[in-house]
């Protein structure tokens, strides 16, 4: 076994877990007490300076930050399943919405929670408004970002939307709670979700 994920149930490690489950690829699974702070010690800083999760190692390649995580195992063990092929032209598709997640709808979100005053011509996620529009027109008329083929694109960008709708961060338009209903009838998507609250319950670490 050559993947190792280095996890914890709190942190985007989480969502990792759905899309090695999604891919099929055997990984191990590393604990990391971030309530501890262990992401910091230098065995982890020397893979992720950041000093985060998630992190995950493929005998010599390291990947950190979840969405590059998902293009890689995409690319590399489920390619033509659940990454367009690099001649396909939905793989524009797929990488824009795939972006979209860390790029704008994160730091959009946070800026409107913290009240953030900036001008929108000088930030990468625009206004709040525009973002909600956006996210409505990749979901609103179609089961999965590429239509019915279900993507990684689907676990980067849809994981970010339910984690926000979970925790009452995102305004829960109908089309955003359809679209994260149909992602969480996923087996692969049950299955990370019961192997996290496990590992919450084996460590004592609450919901």
């Amino acid at each position: 076994m050559s993947i190792v994920l280095y996890h914890h149930p709190f942190s985007r490690a989480a969502s990792v877990l759905w899309m090695l489950e999604e891919v099929g690829v055997e990984h191990e699974l590393r604990f990391v007490d971030i309530m501890a702070g262990e992401q910091k010690e230098p065995e982890l800083v020397a893979l992720n300076p950041m000093g985060k999760l998630p992190i995950l190692v493929d005998g010599d390649v390291v990947v950190t930050e979840s969405a590059a995580i998902g293009l890689y195992l995409a690319d590399r063990y489920a390619a033509g399943r659940l990454a367009p092929a690099l001649d396909d032209p939905a793989r524009g598709t797929y990488l824009r919405w795939s972006c979209f997640a860390p790029a704008v709808i994160e730091p959009g979100l946070m800026a409107k929670m913290a009240g953030w005053d900036y001008k929108e011509g000088q930030a990468g996620w625009g206004n709040h408004e525009a973002m909600l529009r956006a996210i409505e027109s990749a979901v609103g008329e179609r089961e999965f970002l590429l239509g019915a083929q279900f993507s990684m694109a689907d676990i980067i960008f849809g994981g970010t939307l339910r984690y926000m709708l979970t925790f009452k961060m995102l305004e829960p338009r109908p089309v955003f709670v359809a679209y994260a209903d149909r992602l969480s009838a996923r087996p692969a998507l049950q299955r990370a979700d019961e192997r996290n609250a496990a590992i919450r319950d084996a460590r004592g670490l609450g919901s």
